[in-house]
């Protein structure tokens, strides 16, 4: 269900986390927006080399800046950035600017951000205006709602793809007043901000540790976890718990045995301060799909009689505020937010202290806030003492990052990747050969290119069966991955590594496999990532139109292209058709559940339910009412075909559960990605982030989808012999099942 493209996101990494530099001061921020500064004072971005001042075209005065990017561009797309502080107030924040552009055939804009001291709190662009073309000099705007945490604002022009941009007379506005002739803005920093202690550094030193240590450490995991979520003092902010984590480290590191190990505890929480009695006080949850997991607060073999007593008084003292600091929940759909953690980017490899305290915060925000804790597959608590050794002896910046990718890939959610740094997971490196990979009845087989020409001349075929790579057997490359690869379920894990299957450096590479005449060797050569589509091979839909017209009885309509607001246009073109085949073997451009699901159903008819955490009983999820269709005219008579497979994720799964709600729907191909829910993002230290589901989806009956995907009515699965036919099977045995005739498509 979630509403950002992947790539979205991955451009997000780059310029929400990639792009800062030193806040404009105030007087100076409107020549800087004005371009009228000589040599692009005040401006950065990427790729600084397709940064230009033009004195030739310009909207006003004597400069404007410009972009220009072709074929051979570095990165998937350059930017202009610059920021300023936040020193005014209001309700909401406007980026007004001119933009004029030339040969874009991808997207340009203008974007716009906040960030609070730990990192971001809202961004936006120009999305839904795209830009691409020629374009005259015109007026764009883009806004946010002025969070009052906000402390910095970055802003500035976007170009993706090819083509030139030109970029001038930006002007920030608050409440339709210029920022600079806005109310003054003083902020009051907040306990959390004053404390200051472990600026530099957390003060623990790397060291081999004992199994002693690993058992107190896991234990300290758990205790600052359960307290972080149910101390009212640390709830209500007033206290930077991140830092009271380093004041124990030391004593918890230096005790010789679980018993002084608790002791140190005890008596750590007892600095922090008793709860004062709630007021009123929080209450049991009723209709829950999960409780929470804290039976292991009254072991007193574990914990022993003090720190037993001493979290039994937390958690009948918790807050009955529907809120927390560290966490709080999106308006609407109730999925947890996690602003208030602080990213630390500036210690790209963090100190030991800093690498336990990842550890701990992604532990304890999976055994709180993660809505599917109960089909991770394993016992948590496990995991956690398995990987403190891990974090401990992660001593530089790829091993740091290498165990945090692994330990989030144990919760088994496609969600759950260290988005910020994919690059980061093994094949490594900046090249592969330029064909599409997909696994196939079991096998790596080619698919199609991603470059028109490299591909080819690769001579590797389409349908090819690859065996070995450099030598090294495929199936055993797949072993060897795997734990650095999270997925909900293995058809959605091989996706993501058939995407990277020959990643390596530039250069010749063996390849051995099989084709229809038989065995084959020979060398291809990796090119650079940067020249490929890296988009082919990520959809399994048809080439062309979103709407097509297969045959007098057969409408098709792809959703990787789909505009909502051409819903009943769709549907009237399909009038008189038997089928419409939906194809979502990919991600909808849009949101359409409930705009094209309406003309599908006869009668409001319920599709999904959801869970959402509770913030009075940090671990329980509720059940939210059902979700429901309601119909609206044009409704289209006929036999709907959904198609999915494993590409179909997120958003693309609850969209096939909306369609499936007509009583005339059949969904064809194979199972889903097994990843429902609007995402979370997790700051980590070391300017590191991750993602999960953040709230649980279930058909109406309870029936769950997570890691099971939406299953189909007709099980479909494409052949070797299908792919080397360039049959699309999935499509044709669908629509072959409903109209009671054998269907083929025209080969493409």
């Amino acid at each position: 269900m979630s509403k950002i493209k992947l790539f979205g996101w991955l451009f997000g990494a780059f310029v929400l986390l990639g792009c800062d530099n030193e806040a404009v001061p105030e007087e100076d921020y409107r020549t800087v927006l004005s371009f009228e500064s000589a040599d692009l004072a005040g401006w950065t971005g990427g790729a600084r080399e397709g940064l230009f001042l033009d004195s030739t075209v310009v909207h006003s005065g004597l400069y404007a800046g410009r972009i220009d990017r072709d074929g051979e561009a570095h990165r998937a797309f350059s930017s202009f950035t610059t920021s300023l502080p936040v020193s005014f107030e209001g309700e909401t924040l406007e980026l007004r600017g001119w933009l004029r552009t030339a040969g874009v055939p991808g997207f340009a804009g203008l974007w716009l951000r906040q960030n609070d001291r730990n990192g971001v709190l809202h961004y936006a662009r120009t999305q839904k205006r795209n830009l691409s073309g020629p374009t005259g000099w015109t007026e764009y705007r883009i806004s946010l709602p002025l969070n009052a945490r906000a402390r910095t604002v970055y802003l500035g022009a976007i170009l993706e793809g090819e083509g030139t941009i030109w970029v001038d007379d930006l002007e920030l506005f608050v409440d339709g007043v210029r920022a600079s002739d806005a109310p003054p803005f003083t902020p009051v920093l907040t306990a959390v901000e004053l404390d200051t202690e472990f600026d530099v550094g957390s003060g623990i030193d790397d060291r081999q540790l004992t199994p002693v240590q690993v058992e107190n450490l896991a234990l300290l995991g758990r205790v600052w976890g359960f307290a972080k979520y149910h101390h009212p003092r640390i709830t209500g902010g007033e206290v930077n718990w991140d830092y009271e984590l380093f004041r124990v480290l030391p004593s918890v590191l230096d005790a010789a045995d679980p018993v002084a190990a608790r002791s140190s505890l005890s008596d750590w929480l007892a600095q922090v301060g008793d709860p004062v009695g709630c007021d009123p006080c929080a209450q049991e949850p009723v209709d829950t799909h999960l409780t929470a997991d804290i039976d292991w607060i009254r072991d007193r073999a574990l914990l022993g009689a003090a720190l037993n007593e001493r979290l039994e008084l937390i958690y009948d003292n918790r807050s009955a505020d529907p809120e927390q600091y560290y966490v709080t929940h999106a308006p609407g759909v109730r999925n947890p937010v996690f602003s208030n953690e602080a990213a630390y980017a500036d210690r790209p490899l963090p100190d030991a202290g800093y690498r336990l305290l990842a550890l701990y915060r992604f532990w304890n925000i999976i055994e709180y806030w993660f809505p599917y804790r109960d089909v991770i597959g394993e016992k948590w608590e496990e995991v956690l003492t398995e990987f403190v050794p891990k974090a401990m002896a992660a001593t530089t910046t790829d091993k740091y990052r290498l165990t945090m990718t692994e330990f989030e890939a144990r919760i088994n959610d496609t969600h759950a990747n260290l988005w910020s740094h994919l690059d980061i997971r093994p094949p490594r490196g900046s090249s592969q050969i330029p064909v599409v990979f997909r696994f196939i009845e079991g096998k790596a087989v080619v698919t199609g290119y991603s470059h028109p020409v490299l591909g080819p001349s690769s001579r590797l075929r389409v349908g090819d069966v690859v065996e070995t790579i450099d030598g090294n057997r495929v199936d055993s490359l797949v072993t060897a991955w795997r734990p650095y690869y999270s997925a909900s379920n293995q058809p959605t894990r091989l996706h993501y590594m058939a995407r990277a299957l020959t990643k390596g450096e530039a250069g010749p590479v063996q390849v051995t496999g099989n084709r229809s005449t038989g065995a084959f060797s020979l060398t291809a050569e990796r090119v650079p990532v940067r020249r490929l589509d890296t988009t082919a091979g990520s959809t399994h839909d048809l080439a062309g139109a979103t709407f097509q017209r297969l045959s007098n009885a057969v409408a098709y309509l792809k959703l990787s292209s789909v505009v909502a607001a051409d819903a009943s246009s769709y549907i009237a073109q399909a009038a008189g058709a038997e089928i419409l085949v939906i194809d979502i073997r990919n991600y909808p451009n849009e949101l359409v559940a409930s705009v094209l699901g309406r003309h599908l159903v006869t009668e409001p008819s319920e599709f999904a339910r959801a869970t959402r955490g509770d913030a009075t009983n940090p671990g329980a999820f509720s059940w939210s009412p059902p979700l429901s269709i309601f119909p609206m005219d044009p409704h289209f008579s006929g036999a709907t075909v959904i198609l999915v497979d494993e590409v179909s994720v997120s958003q693309s799964e609850f969209t096939a559960m909306a369609f499936r709600a007509s009583a005339n729907a059949v969904v064809v191909g194979s199972t889903t990605a097994g990843a429902d829910g609007d995402v979370s993002s997790i700051r980590l230290p070391g300017g590191i982030y991750s993602r999960i589901s953040g709230v649980g989806v279930f058909y109406p009956d309870r029936t769950p989808t997570q890691r099971i995907g939406i299953i189909p009515d007709l099980e479909v699965l494409p052949t070797i012999e299908g792919i080397r036919a360039g049959r699309d099977e999935v499509l044709e045995a669908g629509v072959s099942h409903v109209l009671g005739r054998e269907f083929r498509l025209p080969l493409r």
